[in-house]
Parts: structure tokens; C-alpha cells; sequence
């Protein structure tokens, strides 16, 4: 959870002098990082680690506690044979064990981290499913249809309301809200989709069998390919990749603001400060006053996407791939003295 977070008003002020210092020459994999940083690559699609072929396509992740060490699960955007793996690491940072927790699903573009430590696999196909699963690895994938058949792409989980946020990847797709009956339980509940209104009306159909989802209220509020989504401090961020803006949605207030442009993925640091990923192979931090500076710059890896931005539990070591297409995918850990 952050101790901080962004400013509520105001704009973004990029250009500003970096909390890290300028960036330094590419160095192992093209990472060009501040001074104190270092970085390698953990996995790579088609190369074995611990014993596991890595997947292909690696696209959405995020960590969970694992005793002294922690577990970082990654999901592969391939079609039917998609799923997620998690790579286990022990408490000095080598990989100890690496392992499938989904197997045999579609598309499984992004997803999100439950406050109970389990990921929420989303299918990014027609009428795609979200499974709940474990990054241990003890206890089979389960799908939650209750939270509606669609384009699912990113999920984030807003524990102070008991409710799971929800991006759709279509051209005309809708941010959508599940809340369920008992929370820790994805089992069953409502499915809700906001309007234009900044109200939250229920699907009357999630499983869309005779109307698509995002056309089952007359006053849902459309977007151009929803995407990364991460919730972080009463605050719900969000992408579009029509536009590649990046949105935030202030559950505590109900409005919606955008924020800026040429953003693909985010996550949040214990800090306070957001990371996100640009269209170019940048990572830039913006910190709780809004200011926005570059972090990392991947050299080397020219078109690939920035996806499945991740912090461990400690907040030392922030995770993320590199992806060209469905083939190439490079999966990096950065290392370093972080903000507390």
C-alpha cells in the first residue's frame, strides 16, 4: 500500500529534476538507469529458467510475499495457449523455482493482484474470462464469470470499497466495476459500468449472451481501448491505448480526470510515486507532486511494449517485460534504491 499519493489537483509538470539523478549509459540488456541502479534479465520467451520455458508474449504481472522472498507472475498474451507462470525468488534474489499457474486459456493479456494474494488472469478474447489464480501454485485456476464476458484487459482492487476495476480493449469499450457479495469472494456479484452521468449503473447481463456488455446501458461511458489499470490511494489509474492516455478515476470524490498522454502501463511504488510506461521503451516516475522525470530507458529493444510493471513486496526491486508482437519477450528486474 503507498504512504502516499498523487496530488488530487492541479496538473502534471514534466521536465522537472529527477528524484534519482540523470540516466546513465546502457548497460546489461540496454538498461540505461540512474546512478545506484542495476538491472538483468530475469527470463526470456523460448530460454529455460529454473527448469520452466519461459512463455511467449509476456504481458501483464505483479508480485506477491513469499516467506523471506517473493513471487513475480507474469501473463502471456497468446491465443489458446496464453495463461500465466510465476518465477519464485529467494530472499537473496536468485530464482528458485518457476512454474505454469493457468494453462490452456486465451489472450491472457493483463490482469491484477487481489489483497489476498491471488492474480486475476484476464482473457482479452470475445467474451473473455477472468481466473482467479494462485501465484503458490497449491490450488487450481478457477474462472469468475460473474465479473462479465468481455474484452477483459486489466483489473485493480479497491479494498476501502470493496470493489474490483475492470478496463475493456475495445474501440468503444467501458470501465466497469464488480462488487461482490462477500469480499475475498469473486464468486458472485454485481456488475457495474460507469456512465457518462460519472454514475455506476448495473450490466443487467454480464454474461453477455444476447448483448455485448458495453452496450447493455444506454448512458455507459465509452473509451478507446481500455488497458492498464492500477489502484493506488482512493484513486483508480487507468490507460486507453486508442489515445494512450492515462486516466484517474477518484473513487472518494466520483470524477474522472485525464491525466496526460503516451502512456501504456503503470503501477504504483510504496512511495507514493506512479511508474509508468511510454510508447517509447521509457519508464518515467511521477512523484506525489506531480512531477514527471524519466527512469529507465531500454535501448536495444526498438518497437518492443513495456508491459506488466511490478514492484516485490519491499519495494527494492521494480519488475516489467519487454514484447515485440506474440514471439520476443524479455523480462527485466530493476534493482536499486528506491524512495521509501
Amino acid at each position: 500500500m503507498s504512504h502516499k499519493t498523487l496530488l488530487r489537483t492541479g496538473p502534471l509538470l514534466p521536465g522537472g529534476a529527477s528524484p534519482y539523478g540523470p540516466l546513465g549509459l546502457p548497460g546489461a540488456g540496454g538498461l540505461a538507469l540512474p546512478s545506484g541502479f542495476t538491472g538483468r534479465v530475469v527470463a526470456r520467451s523460448g530460454h529455460k529458467v529454473a527448469g520452466l520455458t519461459w512463455h511467449a508474449a509476456p504481458d501483464g504481472g505483479a508480485c506477491f510475499p513469499d516467506g523471506d522472498g517473493w513471487i513475480y507472475v507474469s501473463n502471456s498474451e497468446l491465443p489458446l495457449l496464453g495463461g500465466a507462470s510465476a518465477l519464485r525468488f529467494r530472499a537473496d534474489g536468485s530464482v528458485g523455482d518457476a512454474y505454469r499457474i493457468l494453462s490452456g486459456t486465451d489472450l491472457n493479456c493483463a490482469g491484477g493482484a487481489t489483497p489476498w494474494h491471488t492474480w486475476l488472469s484476464c482473457e482479452l478474447g470475445h467474451r473473455g474470462r477472468v481466473f482467479e489464480c494462485d501465484p503458490y501454485g497449491a490450488r487450481a485456476a478457477r474462472p469468475r464469470l460473474a465479473m462479465g464476458r468481455f474484452k477483459h484487459e486489466a483489473a485493480a482492487c479497491d479494498p476501502e470499497r470493496g470493489v474490483v476495476y475492470m478496463t475493456e480493449d475495445e474501440p468503444d469499450g467501458c470501465f466497469y466495476r464488480f462488487r461482490p457479495g462477500d469480499w475475498g469472494d469473486l464468486t458472485e456479484g454485481t456488475l457495474e459500468v460507469l456512465c457518462s452521468s460519472g454514475r455506476w449503473r448495473v450490466v443487467p447481463s454480464p454474461a453477455a449472451l444476447l448483448q455485448e456488455t458495453r452496450h447493455q446501458v444506454e448512458d455507459a461511458r465509452h473509451f478507446d481501448g481500455g488497458e492498464a489499470c492500477h489502484y493506488a490511494g482512493g484513486v483508480c489509474y487507468f490507460t486507453t491505448k486508442g489515445e494512450t492516455g492515462l486516466w484517474a478515476y477518484d473513487a472518494q470524490t466520483s470524477t474522472l480526470d485525464r491525466l496526460c498522454d503516451g502512456v501504456r502501463a503503470i503501477t504504483a511504488a510504496p512511495s507514493g510515486d506512479l511508474y509508468v510506461a511510454r510508447e517509447t521503451t521509457q519508464i518515467d516516475v511521477i512523484a506525489p507532486d506531480r512531477a514527471v522525470t524519466p527512469f529507465l530507458r531500454l535501448d536495444g529493444h526498438e518497437g518492443a511494449d513495456l508491459t506488466g510493471l511490478a514492484f516485490s513486496p519491499r519495494g527494492d526491486r521494480l519488475y516489467f517485460s519487454a514484447r515485440r508482437g506474440r514471439a520476443e519477450g524479455h523480462t527485466f528486474e530493476v534493482t536499486g534504491p528506491f524512495r521509501a
